[in-house]
C-alpha cells in the first residue's frame, strides 16, 4: 500500500500485545459584424456540476485511494464498492492567495472534512466507527478540471474486505452503525491474533478468529511515546476481555497501540482484541 493510501484509509500495521490472563483502521465561433476578415472568439465550456451525494461507484482499491476519479456511477442496488456520503466546495484560498487543487493545503482541508461527513452518514459513536471496517476516501477535480472552474470535493465511504481489497455492497450504508451493535458485515475482526505474522483485518462476516471489541483513545496532540501508549491499554483491555470471557479467571486478550507513523496518519487510539472463533 502506498503512503498516500495509508494516510487516506488509516495505517493497517499493528503494534500489539497479546496476553493470557490467569486468575487475575467548444468554442462557439462568433462572426465579426465587419464583412472583412472574421475573428474567432472561443467561449469556455461551463464547469461540470460535479458529483452527486448518494451516488454509488464500482471502484477497485487503487482507484478508491487515488486523488481523482472518473468512473461513472452505478445504481446502488447493484454491486458497488463506494458510496458518496457528501459533496462540498473546496476552500482554495490561503492568505489571499489562490491555491492549486492538488496542493497540500487544499488536500488537507478536504481530508479533515470527509471523516466528519462519514461519521454523520453512518451514525453511531466514534468508537463504533473505529471498530468497523468502514473508511472514508475523497476525491477532488483534476488540475485541468480545476482550471476550468470545478470547485467540488467528494467524500465516499468504502468497506475494507482486507488490506487492499474493498467489499462489494448492494445497499446503502447510511445509518449502518446506528443499531445496538456493529453488524458483522462492517465490524472489524482478524484472521489471527493481532501480533501474528498472518494477521489480516477482515469484516467479521468473513472467516476470522479474533475480534476488536474496544477503543483506547488518547487526548494528547503529540505522540505520547511508545511506552505510554503501550501501557495505557493493558488494564483497559484486560478488563474488557474479562467482561466477555466465559471464565473470568482465565482468558486471552490483545492490545494494539498506535505507532508514531499511525499517529501521524490520524490514528490516535488503540484497540482491544479478544479471541472470537465463530
Amino acid at each position: 500500500m502506498s503512503p498516500r493510501a495509508a494516510r487516506r484509509l488509516g495505517s493497517l500495521a499493528a503494534a500489539v500485545l497479546v496476553a493470557v490472563t490467569s486468575a487475575g483502521c467548444s468554442g462557439s465561433n462568433e462572426p465579426d459584424k465587419d464583412p472583412g476578415p472574421r475573428a474567432q472568439q472561443t467561449t469556455a465550456a461551463p464547469p461540470s456540476a460535479g458529483p452527486a451525494a448518494g451516488a454509488c461507484y464500482r471502484l477497485p482499491f487503487d482507484a478508491a485511494v487515488a486523488p481523482t476519479a472518473d468512473a461513472d456511477p452505478v445504481p446502488c442496488k447493484q454491486k458497488h464498492t463506494s458510496e458518496t456520503v457528501a459533496v462540498g466546495r473546496i476552500d482554495a484560498v490561503a492568505d489571499g492567495h489562490l491555491l492549486a487543487v492538488d496542493s497540500a493545503q487544499v488536500q488537507a482541508r478536504v481530508a479533515r472534512q470527509c471523516p466528519k461527513a462519514l461519521a454523520r452518514f453512518v451514525g453511531g459513536s466514534t468508537d463504533r466507527l473505529r471498530l468497523s471496517m468502514i473508511r472514508p476516501v475523497w476525491f477532488t477535480p483534476t488540475v485541468a478540471e480545476s482550471d476550468e472552474g470545478a470547485e467540488w470535493y467528494r467524500c465516499d465511504a468504502v468497506v475494507l474486505a482486507g488490506p487492499s481489497t474493498l467489499a462489494e455492497l448492494t445497499t446503502s450504508i447510511k445509518g449502518a452503525l446506528r443499531g445496538s451493535r456493529v453488524p458483522d458485515t462492517y465490524a472489524m475482526c482478524g484472521t489471527a491474533a493481532p501480533d501474528a505474522k498472518n494477521f489480516e483485518r477482515v469484516p467479521c462476516s468473513a472467516k476470522h478468529s479474533w475480534r476488536a471489541i474496544e477503543v483506547v483513545p488518547f487526548d494528547s496532540a503529540r505522540y505520547p511515546g511508545t511506552a505510554k501508549v503501550k501501557a495505557a491499554g493493558r488494564g483497559r483491555c484486560e478488563d474488557a476481555a474479562a467482561d466477555r470471557a466465559e471464565d473470568p479467571l482465565e482468558f486471552r486478550w490483545g492490545y494494539e497501540w498506535p505507532t508514531r507513523a499511525q499517529w501521524q496518519a490520524g490514528q490516535t487510539y488503540g484497540r482491544c482484541w479478544v479471541p472470537d472463533p465463530t
